[in-house]
């Protein structure tokens, strides 16, 4: 008596409607807020999404901005990535982009030292050069004058763009993203220190009313 009184609850439970929608399998009266639970979390709010996509650079570092450094305009950016890695360009602000056709040649030979013949390796960065904020990294050369690009956070620098001494046009059409001119992995306590007195990205928009 009992196992035929089991046996129909088993064929009960089996019995309960089933519908399948959209390759999904619901139960039968649940279909319809189950569907919408998944939707809204498969599916965004159109009203929520961003003009466009965010770049590779917007996705990955956080932006930073030197104006002014040493001197007037020398505007300088820093884009630092979660494990630390800080990598520095000529913001878009920047003399330099002023004069008449732009960057024409860049030169990592400065001071004592050419900054491209430094080769870091190994995970401990043996050969890396420690420098201070204001070390220079290359001569940014234009037909009438040059501009010093320099470090914009004390650290040891890793490598430079070498791909600037024959394309340094690259600073001219992509200064934010192949036009980089060098990495630095600063200490954590130099990089708290120095933050402070940086911009970020809509403070530099508002400097320069871009």
């Amino acid at each position: 008596m009992t196992s035929q009184n089991s046996g129909s609850a088993a064929d009960q439970e089996l019995q309960v409607p089933v519908v399948v929608k959209d390759n999904l399998v619901v139960v039968d009266g649940e279909g319809d807020d189950g569907e919408k639970e998944l939707k809204e979390l498969l599916l965004p709010n159109v009203n929520h999404l961003p003009i466009s996509p965010p770049s590779a650079i917007e996705f990955n570092f956080v932006s930073y901005f030197v104006p002014d450094f040493t001197k007037p305009e020398h505007d300088q950016y820093i884009y630092r990535h979660a494990n630390g890695l800080c990598v520095i360009g000529l913001a878009a602000g920047h003399v330099a982009f002023k004069d008449e056709g732009g960057v024409t040649s860049v030169d990592f030979n400065v001071g004592k030292s050419n900054r491209s013949e430094i080769k870091v390796t190994g995970k401990r960065k043996r050969n890396a050069q420690h420098f201070e904020s204001n070390t220079a990294l290359c001569k940014v050369c234009t037909n009438n004058t040059f501009y010093i690009a320099r470090c914009c956070i004390k650290g040891s620098l890793l490598e430079v763009n070498e791909r600037l001494i024959k394309q340094p046009e690259l600073l001219n059409t992509a200064a934010d993203r192949e036009g980089y001119i060098a990495i630095i992995m600063p200490k954590p306590a130099d990089w708290l220190k120095s933050k402070a007195s940086f911009l970020t990205f809509d403070e530099y928009k508002k400097l320069r009313q871009f």
